[in-house]
């Protein structure tokens, strides 16, 4: 670059890009904050990044000073898209802008084959199904580094007895090493949200935790916290006919509680589940 990239309030004015909620658009403008993200998703050299709704691009640029051999973009707001396009020429075919809506689109397979990093501030009305998505195509996925509304992140962080734990505790532990890295106050967002957000780190294991199918503990997570309060014998009641025979495969105690249980149990239930369903699976 020959030139001072604008700030991004004048990129922001220049494009029209007020905030929208139905978007759920709130920008970070603090290039000291986007720096602390990036550092937090570690060694990026070589590595195809995804920024997913970059909005004027604040994180944008702090990925596109690290030694990323590119960054992927998806924005689906026509007005982010064009500041974007500026900034894309400023760096040499590093940044590529893709137009969309990142639940419609398969983010691991940008990278043609390879595997990704996802770093992003995420849109808090669709943070979490974003996630259980990337969860499901783990396997491209070569680490997240991911900004939540701090409620989620406590539940993807937390552990078995705690109040937060709960069916994406047990999902995102199962697949990844999950740690919170730090808060970030409403007042870094323009404009501010009305809650605390968290960036949290999360690294896909070798192998799942236990042996389960992604259906199946899906399955026996939402209903055994779906009744969260009643015991197992209870909650897994919608789930199977009996619920006992289940639990009694699983090796878990039918007065149990969802919340006690650590993920390795839950992928138990889960095995148990596909057995009922097809008794070959069990085998």
């Amino acid at each position: 670059m020959t030139e001072a990239l604008p700030p991004l309030r004048e990129v922001i004015a220049r494009h029209g890009i007020g905030a929208r909620r139905s978007l759920g658009q709130h920008f970070l403008l603090d290039a000291n904050l986007a720096r602390r993200i990036v550092r937090a998703a570690g060694n990026l050299d070589g590595q195809t990044v995804v920024e997913i709704g970059p909005g004027p691009g604040g994180l944008t640029r702090a990925l596109l000073e690290t030694g990323a051999a590119r960054v992927i973009a998806v924005e689906r707001d026509p007005r982010c898209i064009d500041a974007l396009s500026d900034l894309a020429g400023r760096y040499g075919g590093r940044l590529r802008v893709v137009a969309g809506d990142a639940l419609e689109t398969d983010i691991a397979g940008l990278a043609a084959g390879g595997r990704v990093a996802i770093v992003a501030n995420l849109p808090y009305n669709v943070a979490t199904p974003l996630l259980i998505g990337w969860l499901r195509r783990i396997e491209r996925i070569a680490a997240m580094t991911l900004m939540f509304q701090k409620e989620v992140a406590e539940r993807i962080a937390a552990a078995p007895g705690s109040a937060a734990y709960g069916r994406l505790t047990v999902i995102c532990q199962w697949l990844c090493e999950a740690r919170r890295a730090f808060d970030v106050a409403p007042s870094a967002f323009v404009p501010p949200p009305r809650v605390t957000s968290s960036v949290v780190r999360l690294i896909p294991r070798d192998a799942p935790l236990a042996p389960a199918g992604m259906a199946d503990l899906e399955a026996v997570t939402a209903a055994a916290f779906g009744r969260r309060r009643k015991m197992l014998r209870s909650a897994l009641g919608g789930l199977v006919a009996d619920p006992l025979a289940l639990l009694s495969e699983a090796g878990i105690e039918a007065t149990a509680r969802a919340e006690t249980l650590p993920p390795e149990a839950f992928c138990a239930l889960a095995r148990a589940l596909a057995g009922i369903r097809d008794p070959r699976s069990a085998a």
